[in-house]
């Protein structure tokens, strides 16, 4: 691949605008409910599953509950997804004041990450 190719590539990758929002991993057996915020929720979700199957998560309960009753026994959501313009500027403390908004609304959900 030319330089030229890869200068294009690279600035369409910048410039992509992920799906960004509050994450929900539901355990249907408990009703436990987990939330994270993610900039890019596709590979939020992709990355928390693979320290989940490794047995990695720093997030204990989640972990024992995932091992406990396996994959298929949790659902997965995005439940709000930010609107935004500008993929470069960074948007943490939006996103944390919807999960805020759904941490309020849920008493049985608690934050994936601390």
């Amino acid at each position: 691949m030319n330089i030229k190719k890869k200068k294009e590539l690279l600035e369409i990758y910048k410039n992509r605008h992920p799906e960004m929002g509050v994450i929900s991993y539901c355990c249907k057996e408990t009703g436990e409910v987990f939330l994270g915020i993610s900039k890019d929720t596709k590979a939020d979700f992709n990355s928390t599953n693979v320290k989940l199957r490794a047995n990695w998560h720093p997030n204990k309960q989640l972990q024992a509950l995932w091992n406990k009753y396996g994959s298929e026994s949790f659902e997965l959501s995005v439940i709000k997804v930010l609107k935004y313009d500008d993929p470069k500027k960074d948007h943490t403390a939006k996103l944390e004041s919807l999960r805020e908004q759904c941490l309020a609304a849920d008493p049985n959900a608690r934050r994936i990450w601390r």
